[in-house]
């Protein structure tokens, strides 16, 4: 016999050779990976095992599978250690039949790294109950169900730790249930109150426990909040006599503040406020000629007048720019800042670090391309040649502005840079002040984006901009609500400075409501750049770009004329975001549900929270519907799953549309009429029932 046949057969054993103890002690650690409760599938999860995410004020989806053989009933429960060390039990309730998922929702009010762990059981209560009740009303053992019964409750009441009221009681039920009586033994098994006794405090056999897992739980601005983005520069510019403009300065930028604030926004968003340089700067229009007085572009970022810890000479100084900080945080804005780690050809780096940079084989730097577009006023980093150089500087500068005020970055093409260095990154920031929050600007696979949100990333831009028709909006909102919102909380932007879409270009006025609307009830967080009330759409030709781009030049809006003259859609973002604020489902991300029109234009979702997290003691339901195509008047049936939020099919409830006042009586079918050059979407509050 050969040796490979030896071996197998030496595998062969007989029974009596198998150690019993494999099986009989397979809940220890460290012996088999199945329990006699199995646990799998737990979620919150995160890809590559980095922590869950959740901010202060979500309500947190906990679920799991878990089965035991046979028929006798199981509970499960999440064991949730908050960051202080206290310790929570939380009951987990089954969904739907046939699915073995148990799930409870759970508000993390917070901030700081959590623990959790579930926890399986045999209910042995719930498991007698239900089979006493089935064999007492066919006459089936029930003198056996009944002693079963009393040795159950007796075991209850013998636990020291249980109330002495309770304790009490289950003598006393146990002694009923000896008696044998199956009028008294059928009426303990359906007990409601019993039931509940039990449900708060389970009797518990072969008891298995997960794996501990992680959840980081950030400040509330790093899930909820509407962002507006603006270029100091243009805010406060003046065109001089002699045709030069003179740039605006933070001093200036500070009197848009307080309107910025009356449309109900809480982040402002600056763009690079650094030193530009003068190699190859770029003229308008992505020109590549500069005429005088340029300004050129923002990412451009380095002159002589310093890097990226300098403030560019035109906008003031450092003490201007922290004065500006403090009069956006007395309108309750909170400043974010613009992180693009990059240089322009006069950087002070390309000087003292070359080789942070790519050198071609004939002795140029080489500038950054995003093919087809090409960006000759900028010096990409290279972090193969001195990465702990380039990560100490780049935390150097991070801190810097941190010391400035600022506890919001937005990261500019984060993964052309190693995802390796923002995890570390991040983590170390974060350390130092967990509050500081980093959002993605990564218009990228969804690969990467996705892995940038599990390294450390508490915001991400996101698809939405291109997502425009139902069928894509729907898809987008179920996966940004389902399928990755333990880990990535997308940024619905509508638009950028660099982004302008062909819905926008061609949908005209009708498109931006829709979009609007859209972004800021489907998602906790959303954003506009200036000028989007005003409906600024005209692209330069071949681009999705705006034509007179603000990147390279200066912008003069009269924002107050345009309101007075109704040109402006600032009463619409100040509606939306008053909406907002008065309505808490629509500050969570994982509530989203779609629902049912007979129009391929007709979108149609609802959000919804439960009374027991809305704070205000009622729950709190938006049912929103959108009519896409900004060209048309749609007519349709949209078809509601009124069960999510507890009424029964056919039953007829109220709803006002918060845009207009209107009030009409629903049911789980009806009637819109969407016109969308006038009223193209509903966002309908679920009115209390009597």
């Amino acid at each position: 016999m050969s040796a490979r046949a030896g071996t197998r057969s030496s595998a062969l054993r007989s029974p009596a050779q198998i150690p019993l103890r494999a099986f009989a002690d397979a809940d220890l650690p460290g012996e088999l990976r199945t329990t006699r409760i199995p646990l799998l599938d737990g979620s919150p999860a995160v890809p590559g095992g980095f922590p869950a995410k959740a901010f202060a004020g979500e309500v947190v989806p906990f679920g799991v599978v878990s089965f035991r053989e046979g028929h006798d009933l199981i509970g499960v429960h999440v064991r949730l250690t908050d960051p202080r060390g206290g310790e929570s039990l939380h009951r987990l309730s089954p969904l739907a039949d046939g699915t073995d998922r148990w799930a409870v929702s759970i508000a993390l009010d917070e901030e700081g790294p959590w623990r959790y762990r579930f926890e399986g059981f045999s209910d042995d209560f719930a498991t007698w109950a239900h089979a006493a009740r089935l064999k007492v009303a066919a006459g089936v053992d029930v003198p056996v169900m009944a002693a079963l019964g009393a040795e159950l409750l007796a075991r209850a009441a013998a636990e020291k730790d249980r109330p002495q009221v309770q304790r009490r009681r289950l003598r006393e039920l146990a002694e009923t249930l000896r008696a044998g009586d199956p009028a008294a033994t059928a009426a303990v098994a359906a007990d409601d109150d019993l039931a509940t006794v039990f449900a708060e405090r389970p009797l518990m056999t072969l008891r298995s426990a997960s794996a501990d897992q992680h959840l980081h739980v950030d400040r509330t601005r790093a899930g909820v909040g509407a962002w507006y983005e603006f270029f100091p520069r243009s805010e406060g510019a003046r065109r001089l006599k002699d045709g030069t403009v003179r740039s605006g300065t933070f001093r200036t930028a500070a009197k848009r503040l307080p309107d910025v604030a009356a449309m109900g926004f809480d982040v402002i968003y600056l763009v690079p406020i650094h030193p530009i340089g003068t190699t190859n700067r770029k003229g308008r229009n992505n020109t590549l000629t500069a005429e005088p007085g340029d300004p050129g572009s923002p990412y451009a970022i380095g002159a002589p007048e310093g890097g990226h810890d300098a403030i560019h000479p035109d906008l003031g100084s450092a003490q201007d720019f922290r004065a500006f900080v403090r009069s956006a945080q007395r309108e309750g804005l909170e400043v974010a800042l613009d992180l693009a780690l990059q240089a322009s050809p006069d950087h002070p780096w390309v000087r003292e670090h070359p080789e942070w940079f790519t050198t071609l084989p004939d002795g140029t730097i080489a500038y950054a391309e995003n093919p087809p577009k090409k960006y000759q006023d900028i010096y990409p980093l290279n972090f193969d040649n001195d990465p702990d150089g380039i990560a100490a500087e780049m935390l150097r500068v991070v801190q810097h502005w941190v010391a400035q005020g600022v506890r919001i970055f937005r990261v500019d093409n984060p993964h052309t840079k190693p995802l390796r260095f923002w995890e570390w990154l991040i983590r170390t920031v974060n350390e130092a002040d967990p509050g500081v929050v980093f959002l993605a600007e990564a218009f990228t696979r969804p690969a990467v984006m996705r892995a940038l949100a599990a390294v450390g990333f508490q915001q991400s831009y996101s698809y939405f901009t291109w997502r425009n028709t139902k069928a894509e909006l729907e898809e987008f909102l179920t996966s940004i609500s389902h399928d990755t919102a333990d880990y990535m909380r997308p940024n619905l932007f509508v638009n950028t400075h660099d982004i302008l879409t062909e819905y926008l270009q061609f949908g005209g006025r009708a498109a931006y409501r829709i979009r609007a609307c859209i972004a800021a009830t489907a998602g906790p967080v959303y954003g506009v750049y200036a000028g989007y009330e005003l409906f600024e759409n005209v692209a330069r030709p071949g681009s999705e770009e705006n034509i007179d781009n603000e990147k390279y030049e200066y912008k003069f809006r009269d924002w107050r004329g345009a309101e007075e003259r109704g040109e402006s859609l600032a009463p619409l973002l100040r509606r939306l975001n008053a909406i907002r604020a008065e309505h808490p489902s629509l500050r969570q991300l994982r509530n989203l549900e779609t629902h049912w029109s007979d129009d391929d234009a007709v979108l149609v979702y609802s959000k919804h929270l439960d009374a027991e997290f809305t704070g205000t003691g009622r729950a709190d339901t938006i049912i929103v519907v959108a009519n896409v195509d900004p060209h048309s008047v749609r007519e349709t049936t949209v078809h509601l799953d009124t069960t999510l939020w507890g009424v029964t099919p056919g039953e007829p409830f109220e709803v006002e549309d918060l845009l207009t006042g209107s009030v009409w009586t629903w049911s789980d079918h009806n009637y819109v009429r969407l016109d969308a050059f006038a009223e193209p979407v509903h966002i309908l509050k679920v009115r209390d029932r009597a």
